[in-house]
């Protein structure tokens, strides 16, 4: 990732920019610190995107439809002084 100095990112906006789409993600320091980070609308749609719920999550599971065998334990619960 390049690093542009406000000053210079101002300066060479357009630069920026291309450079975002063409080489990926942009930082952009203030006085010396990490600020801001110009990317490209593509690459922002895709980190964005729609997150499933839980349920959807489960549902596209590929292990939908895989028969699990479970037994419980059936003995009785043990016997605490209170």
């Amino acid at each position: 990732m390049r690093r542009w100095q406000l000053q210079e990112a101002k300066a060479k906006l357009s630069l920026v920019v291309k450079s975002s789409q063409q080489e990926g993600p942009q930082e952009i320091s203030v006085r010396g610190e990490p600020a801001v980070v110009v990317m490209a609308k593509a690459e922002y749609d895709r980190l964005k995107g729609r997150k499933l719920s839980f349920v959807e999550f489960l549902r596209r599971s590929p292990l939908v439809g895989v028969k699990i065998e479970l037994e419980r334990d059936h003995t009785p619960a043990r016997r605490i002084r209170l």
